[in-house]
């Protein structure tokens, strides 16, 4: 067996073992920078869903396998420019970092012309920090109400928190912006703290280096 396939095993089991009901997080192989060559042992396992952060290496990479099995699910977990919306759709089901209204009105316009549906998370700036982008906590409903009015499938919200020590306050906090807004998803944990994220009710976790090891 695959290294790759072996330590999603030990993560989906980890999952199992803290689980708090049936409905399992899913784990979203986070693929970006490696090559197909990597992620194969996993999709020949039948893993679904994979991450992606960039557009154009998401196309290079995944066009030709998602033709051949659309039960694969990408998502796209980096920052999204309107300029790259109308070929993001083309190839991810799912959209991690809705930031702005900007981009809310460009997805709308880009999915009626490609009458396509894509699964949105909203990204909260939930530690305020200037460097990173979403939306913040307070403007939250605001801005949800704005992606209804487009149409947009919003399914959840999404964070990286500050990393201060003290994330599971903020994990505490997204999951009761969640429960608000009567979210299913919540997109938050990766590597390093996905066991936390869990104790808060994350259905979608990103973990990349421990199922693919460390990038170059």
């Amino acid at each position: 067996m695959h290294n790759t396939v072996k330590n999603l095993i030990y993560i989906e089991e980890l999952i199992k073992s803290k689980a708090n009901d049936d409905e399992l997080a899913k784990v979203i192989a986070v693929s970006k920078t490696f090559p197909i060559e990597n992620v194969l042992p996993l999709i020949e396992h039948g893993h679904l869903h994979y991450g992606e952060n960039k557009v154009q290496e998401a196309l290079d990479k995944w066009s030709d396998i998602k033709l051949k099995n659309n039960a694969i699910k990408l998502h796209l977990i980096g920052r999204l420019q309107t300029n790259k919306v109308k070929f993001a759709l083309r190839i991810f089901d799912y959209i991690h970092s809705l930031d702005s209204e900007k981009l809310a009105i460009k997805i709308s316009e880009e999915q009626k012309k490609q009458e396509k549906n894509t699964k949105i998370f909203i990204q909260v700036n939930i530690g305020n920090e200037d460097q990173k982008s979403g939306i913040n906590k307070d403007n939250l409903i605001d801005f949800y109400n704005f992606c209804k009015n487009l149409n947009l499938e919003i399914i959840g919200t999404m964070c990286i928190p500050p990393n201060d020590g003290n994330t599971e306050k903020y994990f505490a906090e997204m999951s009761d912006l969640n429960k608000e807004l009567n979210f299913k998803e919540l997109s938050m944990g990766m590597s390093g703290d996905y066991l936390e994220a869990i104790r808060y009710n994350a259905t979608y976790i990103r973990v990349g280096s421990k199922i693919f090891g460390n990038r170059n």
